[in-house]
């Protein structure tokens, strides 16, 4: 089996805003492929669709994505996240600060981003620095993690 490859459907067109938003967060980001739905010809139920994005294939930290504009039908929500797994604290500053749009869905590493999508961002030696109650209470406090206090609370 080859690898497996998330595929995002964002409604409202946010599509390509969406992947150009996510290549200019993440380095070593390409954008692989592009196909649009045509512009006549469509069934009655894809008019709304014209000019929007059939198929996206893009790589993000070297990982393969596919993203679509599916319409209104369905939503992202928070029963899928994807975690980005930092060296350090100043990564985990940097994503924060890029991915962090709601701050009422932020909690334990959370975020979700201006398109709705879910990211975990978190310490690449989270099971360590998360080993005794002190620990594990401190990170259940933290919207952000903070590395420096988890590594305190031992």
């Amino acid at each position: 089996m080859k690898q497996i490859v998330p595929s995002l459907w964002f409604a409202d067109n946010n599509c390509d805003k969406a992947v150009h938003y996510y290549l200019s967060v993440f380095p070593d980001s390409t954008l692989d492929d592009v196909t649009y739905y045509p512009d006549a010809d469509l069934d009655a139920h894809f008019t709304d669709m014209q000019g929007g994005i059939l198929n996206a294939s893009f790589h993000l930290n070297g990982q393969k994505f596919l993203a679509l504009d599916g319409g209104p039908s369905f939503r992202i929500n928070e029963a899928i996240s994807f975690t980005i797994e930092c060296a350090d604290q100043a990564e985990i500053d940097y994503y924060w600060q890029k991915l962090s749009h709601v701050p009422a869905a932020e909690q334990c590493g959370w975020v979700k981003d201006r398109f709705g999508v879910s990211w975990q961002i978190v310490p690449a030696n989270i099971g360590e620095l998360t080993q005794t109650p002190a620990q594990v209470q401190a990170l259940m406090q933290m919207k952000k993690i903070e590395i420096a206090v988890l590594e305190a609370a031992k």
